[in-house]
């Protein structure tokens, strides 16, 4: 496999491609992980949620030690402040269910920021380069060995225009084996991927 061109007009094509390519992955890492941040700012309030419950329910629980002491009412009143302390409690589970939920939307949030950006690149830029890679090193090695089977590909897959630019009758030169005709055959697909002529 050859990844780049040649020629070098084609090879600084080729490369401000797959450096725009590169950029553009590189920036949709970072959108995914601007939005996953974003996302994650909405944690303060959750926070602040889990906070106040934990502080209920220290304040209703350290309330109940102290009552237990009051004399005949103790245990009561303990157990009307437990309460306050499970309601504390409860509310401090709320806002650690928040802050769970607010994780995964932020991580899930990221991986579809980068899954649509990363799909442009996957689903046309790379199909692309693998093409290219593999025509061109069938070709190079073809150039060393092969410049018929190069004739034919220029035969099957370049314009007539072209193909009368080489010689009048390009076909029938490829058929009786003229070793100039195939040649320049060659040449033209040669020159299509932006490779050097034989």
């Amino acid at each position: 496999m050859r990844f780049y061109a040649e020629r070098p007009g084609r090879a600084a094509r080729q490369l401000l491609a797959d450096l725009i390519a590169l950029g553009w992955l590189a920036g949709v890492g970072w959108m995914a992980e601007q939005s996953r941040e974003l996302m994650l700012q909405l944690r303060t309030p959750a926070t602040g949620l889990t906070t106040a419950g934990t502080d209920i329910a220290d304040a209703f629980a350290a309330a109940a030690r102290t009552a237990v002491k009051v004399p005949f009412v103790g245990n009561q009143l303990a157990a009307a402040l437990d309460t306050g302390r499970a309601a504390g409690q409860s509310l401090a589970g709320v806002g650690e269910q928040q802050l769970t939920t607010i994780s995964m939307l932020a991580t899930g949030t990221a991986g579809l920021v980068l899954l649509t950006g990363v799909m442009p690149a996957l689903l046309l830029w790379l199909p692309l380069r693998i093409r290219y890679a593999r025509l061109a090193g069938s070709a190079v090695a073809s150039r060393e060995r092969d410049l018929d089977l190069l004739a034919l590909r220029a035969l099957t897959g370049t314009s007539v225009r072209r193909l009368r630019a080489v010689t009048e009758d390009p076909a029938s030169g490829w058929r009786r084996g003229d070793p100039d005709v195939v040649r320049k055959l060659a040449a033209v697909e040669l020159r299509r991927l932006g490779l050097r002529a034989p």
